[in-house]
């Protein structure tokens, strides 16, 4: 079983008991508490798809907040102009929260 959820704009694949890195959801949600996405955009059990137009009503994946704030890899942004002395170095690091998939229900 699984389904394609949206989540914060982003569409994931959610299989239950995997963890998923998804765009950091914010201070309200600490290490332990239950998460429910319902944008559900498509479901598979038992050789039956579903498709949502755009998602399939009552629909939902219950995820766990296991580490509410990760940070990705360093990411380098270089910007430079030949002959003009210009050059420019900055970084960036992307948060994410992970989170396990308890389960899917469709």
């Amino acid at each position: 079983m699984y389904a394609i959820v949206e989540i914060q704009g982003q569409q994931f694949k959610a299989e239950p008991e995997k963890f998923l890195y998804v765009h950091y959801l914010g201070d309200e949600h600490k290490e332990g508490d239950t998460v429910e996405f319902d944008r559900v955009l498509l479901a598979e059990a038992d050789n039956a798809v579903k498709v949502g137009a755009p998602t399939i009503d009552g629909a939902k994946v219950v995820c766990q907040v296991l580490e509410p704030l990760v940070k990705g890899e360093k990411v380098i942004v270089f910007k430079k102009k030949r002959r003009k002395g210009y050059r420019r170095k900055n970084g960036h690091r992307q948060c994410f929260t992970k989170v396990l998939i308890k389960e899917v229900v469709a």
